[in-house]
């Protein structure tokens, strides 16, 4: 954004221009909140000749004629009252007006300024070497954009006032195609007809002829072009970075601390959703951010021990519901016969086992915002109808806290869940060194997942630097390495780490928690290869007795994936040895095929490949022949084909490590 703006600014500052720019950016995208926070002030800054540069600003949203633009830049223009026009013009040897003050005068007489005895400051009002103008809205205006833009290019060409214009393209485009597009089909339809064009015999169907002549007739995209390419000299795409967008958003909920708090701790959560709605409207995560503002303001007031977990999943629950009714994605009624979340629940249970393909929607709806993130409760409906009605029922809240309480009663959660799912500051003093001595307990007994256990030090490291609690820094910490390892045994691979450790309610840093996370690693790539190994058990142990049951879960899940990897050898020579030999050559085939089309993700298995080889050679020599040790000859021969597909890949990662043909 700083390089746009850097941009924008040489434009302002050089000496002489005649062409306008223009920033083009979807709906909704923020180019108004940049031009009001990014642009204006640094424009104000500006001086020229010790003159400071002036801003003037006019939406065109709904605009009828050309004249309300006049109007708008008299009513934005406030040095307009004094003196004799004529004195102020033979003391300055001005003989000409500019085409900017012609405007401004013009409204002056509509208005009546002229004969109120006000002042005039004609010196301010004739310069126009110190203005920009800025236009915004083109393509919602309600005049033709070709007649804004020539009417505009009077201040640009004759004036060279510098000229900021606002727009999205994409409409722009859309417009031009869609206006009156009955009177022009009809048209269209009428000249083809006069031309005997709508009875030739030709390949092409009626549609495009039509469409083709509404081009060639009605092409107002060409003029637009024309006097787009006169008067406008760059055009800026603005496509913010979301980051740069989210604390100016935020901002506006300084005044209330803990709703503040809560959503830059959940900012990641923010981020996710809106780029999960697959838009790039702000404006309706703007709006989105402001329901969810009174939602937790009244939750905060009547439920406030409400799980951390529970607001987090309502506040993601809003913003998606928000983006699905108003981004045009869905009509409001896809959620409107959903009453619970028991029978969201219901409904994505019975989509996917029963293939119901009228829930499919919200199969799509949960997969898609929900992914990795495990909740109990996903569905509000007092705040789906909040969303679409924009009524909030308090009766509809209080019967979905209801069953909230009754589904999660904290008091009854271990204390471990206590502090990954509730702001730790709910807890009361009382309970508070108990839950801290039964985690701990926990914790060195090896009873937890070793994410959670990680997530826990991060705690841990919080309240001992503040002094909540009496532990030193450095046993605690190997006290929770202790236990992670003790923990190895039930714990299973996390693979969305990042994701879970976005959901800690806090952000601890330091050496200590670096080097838990680097334990986890190792500790978790350890879970990793004992999971795929024994998937891979699983999965090759249906050789030779189930075939089909191995070819369609190789097929579901091994064919981008390198799972021979994870599988010794000599196990697989003896299963395929086992094997008929119709699957002996269908399972070479399948290893050509996948190391054909998935090259680079299969290179792990190099190794193994080539030590099936050699084992599969080993064996057939001097065997006698027989239609099986011609089948095994030949796949031992054909893997060589996947060691070359793989080899320059492999050897190309592993420049570094010692490898023997």
């Amino acid at each position: 954004m700083e390089e746009l703006v850097d941009s924008i600014l040489d434009y302002v500052r050089a000496d002489y221009t005649d062409y306008a720019i223009m920033i083009n950016g979807e709906w909704g995208s923020g180019k108004t909140y940049f031009w009001n926070h990014k642009i204006k002030n640094k424009i104000e800054s500006l001086q020229l000749n010790g003159r400071k540069y002036t801003t003037i600003y006019m939406s065109l949203y709904g605009i009828s004629n050309l004249e309300e633009i006049s109007k708008k830049i008299f009513i934005e223009t406030t040095q307009l009252m004094d003196k004799n026009l004529r004195k102020y013009m033979e003391t300055n040897k001005q003989t000409t007006i500019p085409e900017y003050a012609k405007t401004g005068l013009d409204m002056a007489n509509f208005f009546g300024v002229s004969k109120n005895g006000e002042k005039v400051d004609y010196e301010s009002f004739f310069a126009t070497n110190d203005k920009v103008l800025c236009f915004d809205d083109l393509e919602r205006a309600n005049v033709d954009v070709v007649d804004i833009l020539g009417y505009i290019n009077n201040f640009v060409e004759h004036d060279h006032i510098k000229t900021i214009i606002i727009c999205n393209e994409k409409e722009l485009a859309t417009k031009f195609k869609s206006s009156n597009i009955e009177m022009k089909t009809f048209i269209a339809t009428y000249l083809l007809d006069k031309q005997g064009d709508l009875k030739t015999e030709t390949d092409r169907p009626m549609v495009e002829k039509i469409r083709d002549k509404i081009e060639y007739v009605f092409d107002k995209a060409n003029d637009y072009e024309r006097i787009k390419e006169k008067l406008i000299g760059e055009t800026f795409e603005y496509a913010p970075k979301f980051n740069y967008i989210i604390n100016g958003l935020l901002m506006r909920y300084e005044n209330n601390p803990d709703l503040i708090r809560f959503l830059r701790e959940n900012t990641n959560l923010i981020i996710s959703t809106f780029n999960k709605s697959g838009t790039r409207n702000l404006r309706i995560l703007k709006h989105a951010l402001n329901d969810f503002r009174k939602i937790y303001e009244i939750i905060n007031k009547s439920y406030p021990n409400t799980n951390l977990r529970v607001l987090q999943t309502m506040l993601i629950f809003t913003i998606a519901v928000s983006f699905e009714i108003k981004a045009g994605k869905i009509t409001k009624d896809k959620f409107i016969n959903i009453e619970s979340n028991e029978e969201y629940k219901s409904i994505l249970v019975s989509s996917r086992v029963l293939m119901d393909n009228r829930q499919f929607y919200i199969r799509e709806f949960d997969s898609n915002y929900y992914f990795n993130f495990k909740a109990e409760y996903r569905f509000f409906k007092f705040i789906e109808v909040y969303v679409r009605t924009r009524i909030f029922d308090m009766k509809i809240l209080k019967k979905d806290m209801d069953a909230i309480i009754n589904t999660i009663d904290t008091e009854k959660l271990p204390g471990y869940k206590r502090l990954l799912t509730e702001e730790y500051w709910k807890i009361s003093d009382e309970q508070f060194p108990d839950i801290i001595k039964e985690v701990m307990g926990e914790v060195e007994n090896g009873n937890l997942q070793l994410i959670d256990i990680v997530k826990l030090f991060s705690y841990f490291s919080y309240f001992i630097k503040r002094g909540l609690i009496n532990y030193d820094l450095k046993e605690t910490k190997q006290k929770f390495i202790e236990g992670m390892n003790k923990s190895l045994k039930i714990s299973k691979y996390c693979d969305n780490m990042e994701e879970e450790l976005s959901k800690i309610g806090i952000n601890e840093t330091g050496q200590e928690i670096e080097e838990i996370l680097k334990h986890f690693e190792n500790l978790n790539n350890q879970l990793e290869e004992a999971m795929y190994k024994e998937k891979a058990d699983e999965i090759f142990k249906c050789i030779p007795i189930k075939m089909e049951t191995f070819y369609d879960r190789f097929d579901k899940e091994c064919m981008e994936f390198p799972i021979f990897k994870y599988y010794d050898a000599y196990r697989m020579f003896q299963r395929i040895t086992c094997a008929s030999n119709e699957d002996i050559v269908i399972i070479k085939e399948l290893l050509i095929e996948r190391a054909k089309k998935y090259t680079k993700e299969l290179e792990p298995e190099y190794k193994f490949i080539k030590q099936l080889k050699q084992v599969l050679e080993d064996y057939c020599k001097g065997k006698e022949t027989t239609i099986k040790i011609v089948m095994l000859k030949e796949f031992s021969k054909d893997l060589g084909i996947v060691l070359d597909l793989y080899k320059p890949s492999f050897f190309n990662n592993n420049t570094n490590k010692e490898i023997t043909e």
